[in-house]
């Protein structure tokens, strides 16, 4: 049984004397006013409304109840008004889960402008790379480097998430020549501790359909920090194969510099990833989470403003 509209109903008549012309109001029939109301009565067990040939009146019970319902229909149709208000502009309170170096280069600087362009919304921005379950941890919405949404979320393909391997101008000056990925074998590779152990791939920009190279880095240094990867980098430490969002502006500024240029760099094969932005898929996105994504989007651009 709906019991709110039940209820509706119940008051509506109640306040008209009358199932018909409750029925008027409701846009219903007769026949449905009484049915919801003779249900209501069934469900609590008792009489709400005396009935005769001409008018209806509420017994004891009926007064006690018809006092709560206005009460009950009331803070219903105030919050139903106060949460649609909520998606008929940008506010209230954005949780976000994003990854920690991503984000201190890229969500962190745009804050200021979004939070200026919406005044009505608040941030509270989680910087972590582990894998958080949005719904357990409260968050709106995350911004995640993966191939695709994930099953129980919904999201947004905000850019493309490439890699290549780059060094330092000093360690390449004092290495053999890096001409094709196997030269690698000659060269100190530094890895991240989630990817330790694993291929590096790599596959010509002139031929996307060949099969890609595999080796097997070596190295000495493995990080569990991307940033810290960085500067072990600028010290000359190796060659690493990163984000270009991570290493960009150190390559315009000349502090690295790309090797292997003619060639795509991957650390799997199958479905590459993305940078997403994704939010529980049983979920409608509140105004405030598609409006942030939109941001990021318009943001970042098409290419992203870190593309070489």
């Amino acid at each position: 049984m709906d019991c709110l509209a039940s209820m509706r109903f119940f008051v509506r008549s109640a306040d008209l004397g009358s199932f018909s012309r409750a029925a008027v109001l409701e846009r219903t029939t007769v026949a449905a006013v009484s049915r919801h109301v003779s249900r209501l009565e069934a469900h609590l067990g008792t009489t709400l409304l005396d009935r005769s040939t001409r008018h209806i009146h509420l017994t004891e019970a009926g007064s006690l109840f018809y006092e709560h319902s206005v009460t009950i229909l009331r803070e219903v149709d105030m919050a139903r008004r106060a949460t649609a208000s909520l998606n008929e502009r940008p506010q209230g309170l954005l949780r976000i889960n994003v990854p920690a170096a991503f984000g201190r280069r890229h969500i962190v600087p745009h804050l200021q402008e979004f939070l200026a362009s919406y005044p009505e919304i608040r941030v509270d921005a989680t910087l972590t790379d582990s894998m958080i379950d949005l719904i357990e941890a409260g968050a709106d919405v995350a911004v995640r480097i993966t191939a695709t949404a994930g099953p129980a979320l919904a999201g947004r393909r905000l850019a493309p998430h490439r890699r290549i391997a780059v060094a330092s101008p000093a360690y390449l000056a004092q290495r053999p020549p890096l001409k094709r990925p196997e030269d690698l074998s000659q060269h100190e590779c530094l890895h991240h501790a989630v990817a330790r152990n694993r291929a590096w791939y790599f596959r010509l920009h002139a031929d996307p359909n060949a099969e890609p190279v595999s080796i097997q880095p070596a190295g000495q240094l493995c990080m569990t920090d991307t940033e810290a990867l960085v500067t072990a980098l600028r010290a000359g430490l190796g060659v690493a194969l990163l984000a270009v969002w991570l290493v960009s502006d150190d390559i315009r500024s000349g502090r690295l510099v790309p090797v292997l240029p003619e060639w795509d760099a991957l650390i799997s094969l199958g479905p590459q990833r993305a940078i997403w932005g994704v939010y529980p898929s049983k979920r409608i996105a509140p105004t405030k989470v598609d409006t942030f994504l939109t941001f990021l989007a318009e943001r970042f651009g098409d290419p992203p403003y870190w593309e070489l």
